[in-house]
């Protein structure tokens, strides 16, 4: 970091295609990078950077443009490698909250959407230094430049003035400015992904002719796969492997290397990333150890290997990884160490687990199930699973996608990508509960109880075991979603359905009576029984287990045609199989086995096909939900909100009522946040502190009747016995403070309270801000059984209306809300619009580290908050999200 500039003013940018770059401001020792660069561009891109010929720069001149101020002057390069290949730069004018701004890119590299990523940042960085509005002076000819500021997504004035277009550009944040970013992020990262797994040639580095060796495994299985470009082995010493010509080196290959897989001793893979950057390669894919799982040593070298690659416009897969495929005919590629490559299907597959991704793409063949691609990406230095995400929702190969994650390198980024892209694709996880020590992953300050809360809320699907990730996928990729709930079971074995309706209770679905076939039935009863059922069901599940094994492919195929016919789910017990058995599958025709839409999976059991179904019902039902949007809701004062958090972490105790929290200047801070919530709409009941008992009978008379008395301390109340309510006279409030005090101890501080209506029912309603996923908002009941079993809820802040609704219902307590077990029901439309508020604070509000709304009393006609707490910090670093597009 330069000591001018902010730490985050410097970052590694995906490229429109694909590549990569280097953002960071100008320094006065790139005087001789920019001497080179200017002189590589043409006369006519100087021509419409300076309105004339500009042969040369003068030392003069460069002095001036490599030395600013990072305040009143910014200037932004992009490099690739050890060259500049842009510079976006801003100099302040009057009004002081305007700037001039101007572009240069290197004529060989227009196009790439590079001026489009440095405009990202260097607006970021003009409102950092309080800049509202760019002013930008363009030639009429200069289509492209013109353009870029259009298609910005800010405010535009143009005006004709002495041969020139100027152009001023709003900087404010607006919806249409971040969807812009947000979708070139997208198809940048597409195509960067799309460049890894669809490559004309590969060259495996490290090819020996040692058996067994990781190089020549590599390249067998490349072979064996049949890839449709050049494989080039690459080894210093031998002349041919595996019956391929070999080369020296990268750079003695004729041809182009778009991917290159280095399987060499971890100390030489730097010096020959380098290497395949000077000869063009693309991608690489790095399945040698010894990096970031070794140490701090390995974890340097595996830094190291990232920012050399990502200089250069190169993204890894790995280190310590399996590898990648790609099963397109067109492609064939199978750049991994597995020799077991599963067929064509339509389930992306992406593991963290270098060590597991042999045994997990066995498990998929020996399944029946398909890929269309997989990736192994190890220690996940640089390409992730959102990488992944982003690609696959373009994939028109892709239906399904299976993440095995074990870490995750941007949690809100996550979030964001998998809500939007689980409308039209399934998304389902397996997230182990450890990190690896190799990886690059943020210590989450939430329980595993709230990552699957914040999954559930983006509609990934969560399982809780490699086999359920399976049984899942395989229903997913094979038959349609189900409408609801209704399950059928038809079966030969009365035991068996008789299990699967227990399951299907169990698992929260709807199943009507079983239909037990006999031990003899056979595809005409089957067929018959299935279509009776079908009709009043939103899905059914076939058990067929024959008392002498058999030819069941009658049965099968009556299976598959009832069900096509339905155009609803339908799974199967079929004769104990795992998978997709040949004979319930539906192929595209002779030659080709791979199972395609409309194929039955089979379950050993029906529990597990039951286990499947209720994964995917869940996931249909929060698929048929709207999106829904945040909704605008009154009485908000962010303004206000922010000037109470400044004062209170400046350390003023008249920042808001309650500021009465302890540390110093920019330490965190515990206050009252009753002031704070106030700005939100939220309004905290006054609770007064009485020294003695005389003291809260007057607080009584002045607040009316009936009170409760209970203790000041925020931790005391949350014990049984606590609270006195119900007081209606001053003896009863004497009683309640003397039974108190004895029961507390002397000199604990004791309060009165107005009394909330009864009967209600005690919520608990929280913000819990987390590094990288941002403000998070929770919420569960407030008695003592349900603190204890730690029934708490968690959505992503801000809440939409839906995501309220849900937060509400999702706590397992939540029909003690809704009027069951002998409680009255509450009006649940006033807590949700609490937690839509709340969720709007904690999205606003970074320095609130955390707050508890301890207790919200919910009743018959609205809500009571009789406490809150907040404590405050201040925000040191930027969410991984916040701001222009970056490689995290």
């Amino acid at each position: 970091m330069h000591p001018q500039y902010p730490a985050h003013w410097e970052a590694d940018v995906v490229l429109s295609d694909g590549g990569t770059a280097h953002v960071r401001p100008i320094r006065p020792d790139d005087a001789d990078m920019l001497r080179s660069f200017y002189s590589r561009l043409s006369a006519e891109s100087i021509y419409f950077r300076y309105f004339g010929p500009r042969p040369r720069l003068t030392d003069k001149d460069v002095v001036w443009f490599t030395n600013v101020d990072y305040d009143n002057r910014v200037a932004l390069i992009a490099t690739i490698g050890t060259e500049m290949v842009a510079v976006v730069r801003y100099d302040r004018v009057q009004p002081r909250d305007h700037a001039e701004v101007a572009f240069l890119v290197e004529d060989a590299h227009q196009g790439r959407g590079v001026a489009a990523v440095l405009m990202e940042h260097l607006r970021a960085a003009a409102r950092e230094r309080g800049i509202k509005t760019f002013i930008a002076d363009v030639l009429p000819g200069n289509h492209r430049m013109m353009g870029l500021f259009r298609q910005a997504g800010y405010t535009a004035q143009s005006q004709f003035e002495d041969g020139v277009v100027r152009m001023t550009l709003d900087l404010s944040s607006t919806e249409t400015a971040l969807e812009v970013r947000l979708a070139r992020e997208h198809r940048a990262e597409a195509r960067s992904i799309a460049r890894l797994l669809t490559p004309e040639s590969v060259a495996v580095i490290g090819a020996s002719r040692e058996p067994g060796g990781i190089g020549q495994t590599v390249l067998r299985n490349l072979l064996a796969a049949d890839f449709t470009g050049p494989v080039y082995p690459v080894h210093r010493h031998v002349r041919a492997v595996a019956g391929v010509r070999a080369h020296r080196s990268v750079s003695a290959i004729d041809g182009e290397v778009d991917l290159a897989v280095l399987a060499v001793p971890a100390e030489g893979v730097l010096e020959l990333v380098e290497e395949c950057a000077e000869k063009g390669v693309k991608g690489l894919v790095v399945v040698s150890s010894g990096f970031g799982e070794t140490g701090p040593e390995g974890r340097a070298r595996q830094e190291e290997l990232v920012r050399i690659a990502r200089a250069y416009g190169i993204r890894v897969v790995g280190p310590n990884c399996l590898g990648i495929a790609n099963t397109d005919p067109a492609v064939r590629l199978n750049a991994t160490l597995a020799a077991t490559l599963p067929g064509r299907g339509r389930v992306g597959f992406f593991s963290q687990s270098g060590a597991l991704g042999t045994a997990l793409l066995q498990r998929v063949a020996q399944r029946g199930m398909g890929i269309s691609t997989f990736v192994s990406a190890g220690n996940r230095a640089d390409v992730s699973g959102n990488d992944l995400l982003q690609y696959w929702e373009e994939d028109p190969a892709t239906d399904v996608i299976l993440l095995y994650l074990e870490s995750i390198g941007n949690p809100r980024k996550f979030t964001r990508l998998a809500r939007r892209i689980s409308r039209s694709k399934p998304i389902v996880v397996v997230k182990s509960r450890g990190v690896p020590g190799g990886h690059r992953a943020p210590v989450l300050a939430l329980p595993d109880t709230a990552l699957s809360s914040l999954f559930a809320q983006a509609g990934v699907i969560r399982v809780d075991d490699l086999v359920q990730l399976f049984d899942v996928a395989q229903l997913l990729a094979h038959q349609p979603l189900p409408a609801g709930p209704r399950v059928g079971v038809v079966g030969n074995s009365d035991a068996l359905t008789l299990l699967a309706e227990e399951a299907c209770a169990g698992a929260g679905l709807q199943p009507s009576a079983p239909v037990n076939l006999g031990a003899r039935a056979g595809a005409a009863e089957f067929a018959e029984a299935l279509r009776s059922v079908l009709p009043e069901v939103d899905a059914a599940v076939a058990i067929y287990m024959p008392p002498i094994p058999g030819d069941c492919r009658e049965v099968a195929e009556a299976l598959l045609e009832v069900a096509r016919e339905s155009g609803k789910p339908v799974l199967a017990t079929f004769q104990g199989a795992l998978g997709m058995p040949a004979d319930l599958r539906v192929t595209d025709g002779p030659g080709d086995d791979s199972p395609q839409r409309g194929s039955i999976p089979s379950y050993p059991a029906p529990e597990e096909a039951v286990r499947a179904l209720a994964h995917v019902v869940r996931y249909a039902q929060w698929r048929r939900q709207p999106p829904g949007t945040v909704p605008s809701v009154e009485g908000i004062d962010t303004a206000a909100a922010r000037e109470i958090v400044a004062a209170a972490l400046a350390g003023e105790g008249t920042a808001g009522e309650g500021a009465d929290g302890e540390g110093s200047v920019g330490e965190e801070r515990e206050i009252d946040a009753t002031a704070l919530l106030a700005c939100y709409g939220i309004q905290v009941w006054p609770a007064h502190v009485a020294a003695d008992a005389e003291e809260a009978v007057a607080a009584a008379e002045r607040i009316g009747w009936p009170v409760v008395v209970k203790s000041a301390d925020p931790e005391d109340a949350r014990r049984a016995g606590t609270v006195r309510i119900g007081l209606t006279e001053p003896a009863g409030v004497r009683q309640a403070y003397a039974d108190l005090a004895a029961l507390l101890g002397p000199g604990t501080p004791l309060a009165v309270q107005r009394m909330a209506p009864q009967p209600s029912v005690p919520t608990v309603v929280g913000v819990t801000q987390d590094r990288y996923f941002g403000g998070v908002v929770t919420f569960g009941l407030g008695e003592v059984t349900a603190r204890l079993l730690g029934d708490q809820a968690y959505r992503l802040a801000p809440l939409t209306a839906e995501d309220a609704a849900g937060l509400v219902r999702s706590v397992r307590a939540a029909p003690l809300l809704f009027g069951e077990y002998g409680y009255q029901a509450v009006a649940v439309e006033a807590l949700e619009d609490l937690l839509v508020r709340v969720g709007l604070l904690a999205d606003a509000l970074p320095e609130v580290a955390s707050m508890d709304l301890d207790q919200v009393l919910a009743g018959a006609t609205g809500v009571a908050v009789l406490g809150a707490r907040a404590v405050l910090r201040p925000v040191t670093a930027l969410r991984p999200d916040v701001g222009p597009r970056r490689l995290s």
